[in-house]
């Protein structure tokens, strides 16, 4: 079914976690305000960088327009306070579908000051004061000025239980990462054709961009588009409009955003120029990425799966000869973080690194990741609803590679096919996956 279909189940889903959330952090509030968020400017100039709603906003509404409010009062309908300010700059698109406005009672404002006389009158009539609102936004100045008081600003023990709460998808969640998923897709497509074609990595960035129908600000994250070398930084954020003599190596990471939700795929690709070694390599990757992605399961620690993906590591290190020890011993001395630096993944939803990954409880206690493994993101225990990307990765990282050369660890690196592989860069494949009762479901796995 689609998104549209399973909205108003998600709404009625909110209303009642808001209700309980707000019970069981010491029914200290009666209500919850939620701010979209406001216009950043760049320092010392009058542009604003692109704006995104806040995600416990998104979370209700898929609207991504500054200076909106919802107010939220356990037992009633959801208000929805509109703020379409007249403005002949720019385009105010304030149109909601059917679909949405069904869920809302709707107030349609010229300014987000005019929010404070609406909520006097609604206030008093659920004989609610404004001392009783809990604030939940960036914008505290506008809190105060609506009669907010202080200690209501972003309480913790709230935000920490919202926090912990998003990690469980509904339906429509899960439509609308599914839905991400799937135009994505396309882009990945067209952006490996345009690799076999031979284009830079701006044309390949352009490719995948007209193939989702995006412009660059509606994407979740700056796509990294990384040809060669330029694989083993892992963040690479250029776009290179030259192409090089040779592309050997894509490595492609790009999303798409539908109605706030998002998808985080990573795709691998080489010519018949990369190096016979890196083949192997990719097609021993793509092997692990799967062993992982069934991993995914109700009732197994997250920091499972990425230590199965280091095992993993170390028995291709061995096996391809570009580490002279065996696994047992690879796997010991830690040598797979210095080709997979990052965590096997993290939670995905409104957010691409979603809230609430070391969280272990409502309360907010944090499960840190061990000491080994500093850099993963997820510890938590894997349920049913949760959605995380499985993103194993095997990078030639100079900054990290070459400092070895003299040390213990280094000693059982064969250097001389280190060295002929860093012109390849690295490989992630990443798809973002769904914890199911019954194991995992793959939502990047689809048919186009």
């Amino acid at each position: 079914m689609s998104h549209t279909h399973h909205f108003p189940e998600h709404i009625d889903r909110l209303r009642r976690l808001y209700s309980l959330a707000l019970d069981e952090t010491g029914k200290q509030f009666a209500a919850v305000m939620i701010h979209s968020g406001g216009e950043t400017f760049y320092y010392g100039d009058d542009q604003s960088a692109p704006f995104r709603s806040y995600g416990h906003f998104a979370h209700w509404l898929p609207v991504n327009l500054a200076n909106q409010v919802l107010l939220i009062i356990p037992g009633n309908i959801p208000i929805y306070f509109q703020v379409c300010p007249k403005d002949y700059w720019h385009e105010v698109d304030s149109a909601l579908p059917s679909w949405v406005e069904e869920q809302f009672e709707i107030y349609t404002l010229n300014s987000s000051a005019q929010v404070a006389d609406q909520l006097s009158a609604i206030l008093g009539k659920a004989a609610i004061s404004s001392f009783d609102i809990a604030y939940l936004g960036e914008n505290t100045q506008y809190a105060k000025a609506v009669g907010l008081r202080p200690h209501s600003l972003n309480p913790p023990a709230l935000l920490k239980w919202l926090d912990f709460q998003r990690a469980y998808k509904s339906e429509y969640e899960i439509a609308c990462i599914r839905t991400a998923n799937r135009i994505a897709l396309q882009g990945h497509q067209a952006a490996r054709h345009a690799f076999v074609e031979g284009g830079s990595e701006y044309a390949i960035h352009m490719a995948y961009l007209l193939a989702c129908n995006s412009i660059e600000t509606e994407t979740p994250y700056t796509n990294i588009v990384a040809l060669n070398e330029k694989a083993a930084t892992l963040h690479y954020q250029n776009k290179r409009r030259k192409a090089p003599d040779k592309s050997h190596v894509l490595l492609i990471d790009a999303g798409h955003r539908f109605n706030g939700y998002c998808s985080d795929i990573t795709r691998t690709h080489a010519s018949e120029s990369a190096h016979p070694v890196f083949h192997e390599l990719l097609e021993r990757m793509q092997d692990l990425q799967t062993e992982l992605v069934q991993m995914v399961m109700p009732g197994r620690e997250y920091l499972h799966i990425h230590e199965h993906a280091h095992k993993g590591i170390a028995e291709i290190l061995s096996e391809l000869d570009i580490c002279n020890s065996s696994i047992d011993e690879i796997f010991s001395k830690d040598i797979p973080s210095l080709f997979m630096p990052h965590g096997v993944g993290h939670l995905l939803g409104l957010q691409v690194h979603d809230v609430g990954g070391r969280q272990i409880n409502t309360l907010g206690e944090i499960k840190p990741p061990p000491e080994r493994f500093p850099t993963l993101r997820t510890t938590r225990m894997i349920e049913q609803d949760q959605v995380f990307t499985i993103e194993p990765g095997f990078y030639f990282i100079e900054q990290l590679l070459l400092p070895e050369q003299c040390t213990h660890r280094g000693k059982s690196l064969n250097w001389s096919l280190i060295e002929s592989l860093i012109p390849c860069g690295g490989i992630r494949i990443e798809d973002n996956v769904l914890a199911t009762a019954t194991g995992a479901d793959n939502l990047t796995r689809l048919l186009l």
